[in-house]
Formats: structure tokens, sequence, C-alpha cells
């Protein structure tokens, strides 16, 4: 063996040594990204109000491989919120009802959160919701990740809609038409 081909062997099994080290090592692996962690939220808003529900709405975009569930939402200026989406009522007129199965924002793709679509609803604001203000909302998603956003407060007449309460909602009064919640 000569002295060039014994620096050759040497230096390869230095390398394989390490390598094998490496691979063995417990240092701690990279933790796989959450739902949550592959949504970005845009373009969010929440409709002023002074009292009883209201909507956000938002353009939700998914970068990750798969589709991702939200399966609720929360905000301090609401004592309940619910995702809600627009169905035909009777008499053909849309009406907003709360969605069960949550919000799927399909992999490599977007979900808008919109008036006359699907909408975050604030069911009991705690305290008015005036133009200029911010709201800070939580989604939480199936994998039980959570994402925050301040949305602004914003004028918006649009969107007058009869309410379908759920099974768990008493119906007394909880299916008339609102005005001010913007779904």
């Amino acid at each position: 063996m000569t002295r060039s081909s014994l620096g050759y062997t040497l230096t390869a099994g230095a390398v394989c040594v390490g390598l094998l080290v490496a691979g063995c090592s417990s240092s701690p692996q990279t933790p796989s990204a959450t739902q949550a962690d592959s949504v970005t939220v845009t373009d969010q808003w929440v409709k002023a109000a002074d009292s009883g529900m209201t909507s956000a709405f938002a353009e939700l975009a998914n970068t990750g491989r798969g589709d991702v569930r939200i399966v609720s939402a929360s905000s301090p200026a609401s004592a309940r919120m619910e995702l809600h989406e627009m169905a035909p009522g009777e008499g053909g007129s849309m009406a907003m009802r709360q969605k069960p199965d949550g919000v799927v924002v399909p992999a490599n793709g977007t979900h808008s959160i919109s008036p006359g679509g699907d909408h975050l609803m604030l069911m009991d604001i705690t305290a008015p919701l005036t133009p200029g203000t911010i709201a800070t909302f939580t989604l939480t998603f199936e994998d039980g990740s959570t994402t925050s956003f301040d949305a602004a407060v914003r004028d918006f007449s649009g969107n007058k809609e009869e309410y379908l309460p759920t099974e768990d909602e008493p119906a007394e009064g909880a299916s008339a038409t609102t005005s001010n919640h913007g779904g």
C-alpha cells in the first residue's frame, strides 16, 4: 500500500465513522408541520356591529400537501363563535347555518371566508365593534393546532339572510332575518 492510498483509506474511514456517529446520535428531529403551519390568513376583516351578531371574513391559503380542516374559531370579541355557511332556506331564500364539519382548505389551494358564503360567526359580541378598531381571532384545526390573526373592523351594509339555528339552540326568535351579521 502506498502512502497516498493509505491516506485515501484513512480519510474514507474517518468519513464513514463520522456518518455512522451522526446517524446514531440522539439529536432532536425537526417536528412535523401542523395544519396551522401550512395556512396563511390574508385580507381579514370583521363587520362593524354595536351588539348581537356579526361576521368575520378572510382569505385562507394552504401551502401544505394535504387538506386542512378548521373545526372552530374563537375571539375575545365574542362570547361564542360558530363556523357558518350559506344554504337554501325555506322559500328559496338563502339562510346561514352552522357548518358542523368545519371548513376545509384544500391542499395547495385557497378557501374564501366571505360575505354570502362561509364565514366566521360572532354570536354574542362582548362590546361594540367599531370601524377602525381591531379584533383578534384564533382558528383551531382538526389536529388541535391553532393560528391567530387580527382583523380590522369596518362598515359593511350587505347580506341579510335568515339564520337557521342548530338542534342545540333555541328556535324562538333565532330564525328571524338579521341585518347586522354580514354573512
